[in-house]
């Protein structure tokens, strides 16, 4: 395998711990309108997507599904700084890919503004060389466009890239776009939940991506 010249992330649930305010998030925006209570199984399959995917039940009301969104994004960014945390030796070792030369880039299925708030706490804002969101691309996750679009934007190759996420989601569009996959298992899925979408590379705590530049 050639040495990567690229390495794009997931945001949720691979660089911020952001997985107990999005379930919250959810079941608030249920309780809020009145809708049937949803487990959080039932979230944590979707996470990775956005959340016009996550609420499709209510899509074929637009005026339904925009107030259940603005709902959701009232009480996430409320809560937002008091609970999302950056993962252990995240971003150590963001800045080692960096100054080993490789580009970085987020492709995440949050909008922008949101995307900035989770790298703002995160501290990762200045090491992301492009930001691929939801806002951004006509086709989300797991489509291969977010992955495809931040490449692209990169003028890098995808047989050089790496796509870290911690979804099933995220393992699919990196490997519909041709690039590397690597399962981040100190997210919220295990082995058993993302073996069957193949990734390349199995990573059980963040340094261990630095040994994929040798």
């Amino acid at each position: 395998m050639p040495r990567p010249r690229i390495i794009l992330f997931d945001l949720d649930g691979t660089l911020i711990d952001s997985v107990r305010l999005i379930l919250d998030s959810y079941h608030h925006t249920m309780r809020s309108h009145g809708l049937p209570a949803r487990s959080d199984d039932h979230w944590l399959h979707g996470l990775g997507t956005p959340l016009s995917a996550q609420l499709a039940e209510w899509g074929d009301d637009p005026d339904t599904l925009m107030a259940l969104i603005a709902t959701y994004r009232e009480y996430n960014l409320e809560h937002h700084d008091r609970m999302v945390t950056v993962y252990p030796g995240i971003v150590e070792v963001v800045r080692a890919i960096r100054e080993a030369g490789v580009s970085t880039g987020l492709v995440t299925s949050k909008n922008r503004n949101g995307a900035l708030r989770g790298l703002g706490v995160a501290g990762l804002v200045d090491m992301m060389d492009v930001l691929v969101c939801a806002d951004g691309v006509d086709n989300p996750k797991p489509h291969p466009e977010p992955v495809e679009k931040a490449v692209r934007l990169l003028d890098g190759n995808p047989a050089q890239t790496i796509y870290v996420g911690d979804s099933i989601h995220d393992m699919q569009s990196g490997r519909a776009a041709g690039v590397r996959t690597a399962a981040a298992l100190w997210g919220p899925f295990g082995r058993s939940h993302l073996t069957g979408a193949s990734p390349d590379y199995w990573l059980d705590t963040p340094p261990e991506l630095l040994r994929l530049l040798d």
